[in-house]
């Protein structure tokens, strides 16, 4: 799995002008599903999500989690980033789990997010969406799990 994570001053996503979801301070994170990825994969994402340092401390450095300072978690499907863009001027999608496959565990990550933390909001798979951000930084890291 992928995640593309941007540290946010606020964020949110429109669906048909309505807001499906939003959070103020926090992590935004794009998902995607490749093939090979697991329930486990999704689960593994989700600790190193809420765990990666991207908040200052007293001190300014980067050592505070999402965890940490209670910031909102908004998760946002997008199979664009399991493309393959090493040749030519069109991206290949080879690497991106069939859709049925990415929705479930995109479902799994959403919901096990739900579980175990708050305040978690996303994004609605397949939907044509419109994500809103305010980058705090900017901050972006990029994840991958197994």
């Amino acid at each position: 799995m992928i995640g593309l994570i941007q540290r946010v001053s606020s964020a949110e996503v429109r669906i048909d002008g309505a807001v499906v979801g939003a959070i103020g301070r926090g992590i935004l994170v794009f998902i995607a599903v490749t093939h090979g990825d697991t329930p486990a994969s999704a689960e593994r994402l989700l600790e190193r999500v809420l765990s990666y340092r991207v908040f200052a401390d007293a001190d300014g450095r980067m050592n505070l989690s999402t965890r940490d300072i209670g910031g909102g978690l908004l998760l946002v499907p997008q199979f664009t980033l399991a493309a393959d863009t090493t040749k030519g001027t069109r991206a290949g999608f080879s690497k991106a789990a069939p859709p049925e496959a990415a929705q479930r565990l995109f479902g799994h990550l959403r919901d096990a997010a739900q579980r175990s933390y708050a305040p978690v909001s996303a994004g609605v798979f397949g939907a044509a969406m419109q994500v809103s951000l305010v980058n705090d930084g900017p901050v972006t890291f990029w994840l991958e799990t197994g």
